[in-house]
Protein backbone atom coordinates (compact mmCIF):
# COMPACT_ATOMS: atom_id res chain seq x y z
CA UNK A 1 0.00 0.00 0.00
CA UNK A 2 0.87 4.10 -0.85
CA UNK A 3 2.08 5.16 2.88
CA UNK A 4 -0.67 7.84 4.38
CA UNK A 5 0.98 10.94 4.10
CA UNK A 6 1.25 12.98 7.82
CA UNK A 7 1.26 17.06 7.82
CA UNK A 8 3.39 17.65 11.11
CA UNK A 9 3.20 21.76 12.12
CA UNK A 10 5.02 21.55 15.04
CA UNK A 11 7.45 19.66 16.93
CA UNK A 12 5.41 18.63 20.09
CA UNK A 13 2.14 18.04 17.71
CA UNK A 14 3.21 14.57 15.86
CA UNK A 15 0.40 12.02 15.09
CA UNK A 16 0.28 10.19 18.32
CA UNK A 17 -1.68 7.61 18.95
CA UNK A 18 -2.35 7.61 15.11
CA UNK A 19 1.14 6.17 14.05
CA UNK A 20 0.76 3.46 16.57
CA UNK A 21 -2.79 2.56 15.07
CA UNK A 22 -1.69 2.81 11.70
CA UNK A 23 1.77 0.68 12.76
CA UNK A 24 -0.41 -2.14 14.13
CA UNK A 25 -2.72 -2.33 11.01
CA UNK A 26 0.51 -2.45 8.82
CA UNK A 27 0.07 0.71 7.03
CA UNK A 28 2.83 2.52 5.78
CA UNK A 29 3.43 6.46 6.97
CA UNK A 30 5.48 9.42 5.99
CA UNK A 31 5.55 12.88 7.66
CA UNK A 32 6.39 15.56 6.29
CA UNK A 33 7.69 18.19 8.88
CA UNK A 34 6.15 22.13 8.24
CA UNK A 35 7.79 23.01 11.48
CA UNK A 36 11.25 21.41 10.32
CA UNK A 37 11.06 23.37 6.53
CA UNK A 38 10.30 20.01 4.87
CA UNK A 39 9.09 20.45 1.14
CA UNK A 40 5.71 19.22 0.65
CA UNK A 41 5.24 16.42 -2.20
CA UNK A 42 5.44 17.03 -5.83
CA UNK A 43 2.59 14.73 -6.48
CA UNK A 44 -0.16 13.65 -3.64
CA UNK A 45 -0.81 10.39 -5.99
CA UNK A 46 2.09 8.79 -4.19
CA UNK A 47 -0.03 8.48 -1.01
CA UNK A 48 -3.08 6.44 0.51
CA UNK A 49 -4.58 9.45 2.79
CA UNK A 50 -3.41 12.78 3.57
CA UNK A 51 -3.67 13.39 7.72
CA UNK A 52 -3.62 16.92 8.86
CA UNK A 53 -2.08 17.15 12.86
CA UNK A 54 -2.26 20.48 15.06
CA UNK A 55 -0.49 23.79 15.46
CA UNK A 56 -0.19 26.46 17.84
CA UNK A 57 -0.71 28.94 14.58
CA UNK A 58 -3.47 30.35 13.04
CA UNK A 59 -5.13 28.86 9.62
CA UNK A 60 -5.29 33.08 8.47
CA UNK A 61 -1.84 34.02 9.54
CA UNK A 62 -0.04 34.88 6.81
CA UNK A 63 2.15 31.94 6.73
CA UNK A 64 4.74 30.58 3.52
CA UNK A 65 3.59 27.04 3.56
CA UNK A 66 -0.59 28.06 3.95
CA UNK A 67 -1.41 28.32 0.52
CA UNK A 68 0.61 25.03 -0.65
CA UNK A 69 -0.85 22.88 2.06
CA UNK A 70 -4.37 24.06 1.24
CA UNK A 71 -3.95 23.60 -2.84
CA UNK A 72 -2.19 19.52 -1.43
CA UNK A 73 -6.00 19.51 0.31
CA UNK A 74 -7.61 19.97 -2.60
CA UNK A 75 -5.59 17.73 -4.80
CA UNK A 76 -6.16 14.97 -2.50
CA UNK A 77 -9.87 15.62 -2.86
CA UNK A 78 -9.73 15.70 -5.95
CA UNK A 79 -7.63 12.25 -6.47
CA UNK A 80 -10.53 10.97 -4.10
CA UNK A 81 -8.03 10.40 -1.17
CA UNK A 82 -9.27 10.59 2.29
CA UNK A 83 -8.83 13.55 4.52
CA UNK A 84 -8.20 13.67 8.16
CA UNK A 85 -7.88 16.80 10.07
CA UNK A 86 -7.11 17.05 13.65
CA UNK A 87 -7.99 20.56 15.20
CA UNK A 88 -5.48 22.96 13.07
CA UNK A 89 -5.78 20.18 10.69
CA UNK A 90 -9.62 20.60 10.68
CA UNK A 91 -9.08 24.16 10.03
CA UNK A 92 -7.06 23.58 7.33
CA UNK A 93 -9.71 21.41 5.78
CA UNK A 94 -12.41 23.83 5.97
CA UNK A 95 -10.75 26.52 4.73
CA UNK A 96 -9.20 24.75 1.47
CA UNK A 97 -13.17 23.96 1.46
CA UNK A 98 -14.66 27.63 1.34
CA UNK A 99 -15.44 27.44 5.13
CA UNK A 100 -14.62 30.03 7.61
CA UNK A 101 -12.14 29.33 10.98
CA UNK A 102 -13.24 31.81 13.63
CA UNK A 103 -12.39 32.64 16.79
CA UNK A 104 -14.46 30.67 19.51
CA UNK A 105 -15.99 32.16 22.27
CA UNK A 106 -13.65 30.52 25.04
CA UNK A 107 -10.52 29.07 24.66
CA UNK A 108 -11.04 25.27 25.25
CA UNK A 109 -8.06 23.94 26.94
CA UNK A 110 -8.25 20.16 28.90
CA UNK A 111 -10.67 17.70 29.20
CA UNK A 112 -14.26 17.72 27.95
CA UNK A 113 -16.71 15.90 27.36
CA UNK A 114 -18.45 15.85 23.54
CA UNK A 115 -22.18 14.70 22.31
CA UNK A 116 -22.11 12.66 19.28
CA UNK A 117 -24.79 14.27 16.43
CA UNK A 118 -27.77 11.96 15.87
CA UNK A 119 -27.77 10.93 12.52
CA UNK A 120 -26.54 7.99 10.39
CA UNK A 121 -23.63 9.60 9.48
CA UNK A 122 -21.90 9.94 12.94
CA UNK A 123 -23.26 6.49 13.66
CA UNK A 124 -21.34 5.50 10.85
CA UNK A 125 -17.80 7.09 12.72
CA UNK A 126 -19.00 6.91 15.82
CA UNK A 127 -21.09 3.40 16.53
CA UNK A 128 -23.22 3.21 19.36
CA UNK A 129 -21.04 6.23 21.16
CA UNK A 130 -23.37 9.34 22.37
CA UNK A 131 -21.12 11.31 24.30
CA UNK A 132 -17.29 10.62 25.64
CA UNK A 133 -14.74 12.39 26.81
CA UNK A 134 -11.81 14.54 24.54
CA UNK A 135 -8.94 16.18 24.54
CA UNK A 136 -9.01 20.23 23.56
CA UNK A 137 -6.44 23.15 23.21
CA UNK A 138 -7.76 25.75 21.03
CA UNK A 139 -8.77 28.90 20.55
CA UNK A 140 -10.31 29.52 16.97
CA UNK A 141 -12.87 27.16 15.41
CA UNK A 142 -14.67 26.10 12.04
CA UNK A 143 -17.75 26.60 10.20
CA UNK A 144 -19.00 23.32 8.50
CA UNK A 145 -18.11 23.47 4.40
CA UNK A 146 -21.44 23.05 2.00
CA UNK A 147 -22.59 19.32 2.02
CA UNK A 148 -20.66 18.38 5.69
CA UNK A 149 -22.23 16.70 7.52
CA UNK A 150 -22.03 17.92 11.60
CA UNK A 151 -20.76 15.05 14.14
CA UNK A 152 -19.93 16.16 17.64
CA UNK A 153 -20.54 19.10 19.53
CA UNK A 154 -19.29 20.64 23.39
CA UNK A 155 -20.65 22.73 25.82
CA UNK A 156 -17.89 25.39 24.62
CA UNK A 157 -17.58 24.32 20.94
CA UNK A 158 -20.43 24.09 18.67
CA UNK A 159 -18.68 22.15 15.67
CA UNK A 160 -16.12 19.81 17.12
CA UNK A 161 -16.57 17.83 14.33
CA UNK A 162 -18.23 16.66 10.90
CA UNK A 163 -17.70 14.54 8.04
CA UNK A 164 -17.73 15.35 3.95
CA UNK A 165 -17.42 11.85 1.87
CA UNK A 166 -15.01 9.88 3.60
CA UNK A 167 -13.16 12.96 4.90
CA UNK A 168 -13.15 14.06 8.28
CA UNK A 169 -12.24 17.31 9.95
CA UNK A 170 -12.14 17.38 13.86
CA UNK A 171 -11.67 20.44 16.46
CA UNK A 172 -10.76 17.88 19.51
CA UNK A 173 -7.73 15.86 19.87
CA UNK A 174 -8.36 12.30 19.40
CA UNK A 175 -4.58 11.22 19.18
CA UNK A 176 -3.42 12.24 22.19
CA UNK A 177 -0.60 10.06 25.08
CA UNK A 178 0.26 10.57 27.91
CA UNK A 179 3.79 11.57 26.55
CA UNK A 180 1.70 14.33 24.43
CA UNK A 181 -0.47 15.35 27.04
CA UNK A 182 2.37 16.20 29.63
CA UNK A 183 4.45 18.12 27.09
CA UNK A 184 1.65 20.06 25.70
CA UNK A 185 1.26 21.43 29.49
CA UNK A 186 4.91 21.72 29.86
CA UNK A 187 4.83 23.72 26.43
CA UNK A 188 1.93 26.07 27.19
CA UNK A 189 2.63 27.18 30.33
CA UNK A 190 2.51 30.40 29.76
CA UNK A 191 -0.93 30.14 28.64
CA UNK A 192 -2.24 28.15 31.24
CA UNK A 193 -0.63 30.78 33.55
CA UNK A 194 -2.00 33.35 31.99
CA UNK A 195 -5.74 31.69 31.91
CA UNK A 196 -5.47 31.12 35.75
CA UNK A 197 -4.33 34.85 36.80
CA UNK A 198 -7.15 36.46 33.80
CA UNK A 199 -11.05 37.27 34.82
CA UNK A 200 -11.47 37.72 30.93
CA UNK A 201 -14.70 35.07 30.27
CA UNK A 202 -12.28 33.96 27.58
CA UNK A 203 -10.11 31.40 29.71
CA UNK A 204 -13.39 29.91 30.92
CA UNK A 205 -12.85 26.74 29.27
CA UNK A 206 -9.08 26.22 30.49
CA UNK A 207 -7.87 23.50 32.82
CA UNK A 208 -5.17 23.73 34.66
CA UNK A 209 -2.04 21.32 34.37
CA UNK A 210 -2.89 19.23 37.59
CA UNK A 211 -6.41 19.00 36.74
CA UNK A 212 -5.44 18.23 32.85
CA UNK A 213 -3.11 15.57 34.19
CA UNK A 214 -4.87 13.99 36.95
CA UNK A 215 -6.05 10.28 35.96
CA UNK A 216 -4.33 10.63 32.85
CA UNK A 217 -3.35 7.16 31.60
CA UNK A 218 -7.15 6.30 32.48
CA UNK A 219 -8.31 9.34 30.24
CA UNK A 220 -5.77 8.63 27.20
CA UNK A 221 -6.58 4.49 27.30
CA UNK A 222 -10.31 5.63 26.49
CA UNK A 223 -9.85 8.15 24.34
CA UNK A 224 -7.58 5.74 22.47
CA UNK A 225 -10.41 3.42 22.37
CA UNK A 226 -12.43 6.28 20.50
CA UNK A 227 -9.63 7.30 18.39
CA UNK A 228 -9.70 3.30 17.50
CA UNK A 229 -13.23 3.20 16.30
CA UNK A 230 -13.15 6.60 14.18
CA UNK A 231 -9.52 5.54 12.93
CA UNK A 232 -10.87 2.22 11.86
CA UNK A 233 -13.42 4.12 9.85
CA UNK A 234 -11.05 6.39 8.27
CA UNK A 235 -8.66 3.84 6.37
CA UNK A 236 -11.50 2.42 4.70
CA UNK A 237 -10.96 4.87 2.67
CA UNK A 238 -7.59 4.76 1.63
CA UNK A 239 -6.27 4.54 -1.88
CA UNK A 240 -4.87 1.06 -2.34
Amino acid sequence: MKPVLILRFAATEGPGYFSTFLDEKHIPIQIIKIDEGDDLPSSILDFSGLVLMGGPMSVNDELPWIRPVLTLISEADQAGLPLLGHCLGGQLISKAFGAKVISNKVKEIGWGQVQVSVNEVAQSWFGEMEIFNSFHWHGETFELPLGATHLLASANCRNQAYALGKHLALQCHLEMTVPMVQSWCMNGADELAQAAVSHDHLYAGVQQADAIQQDLPLHCFFLNKVARQVYTQWIKGLQH
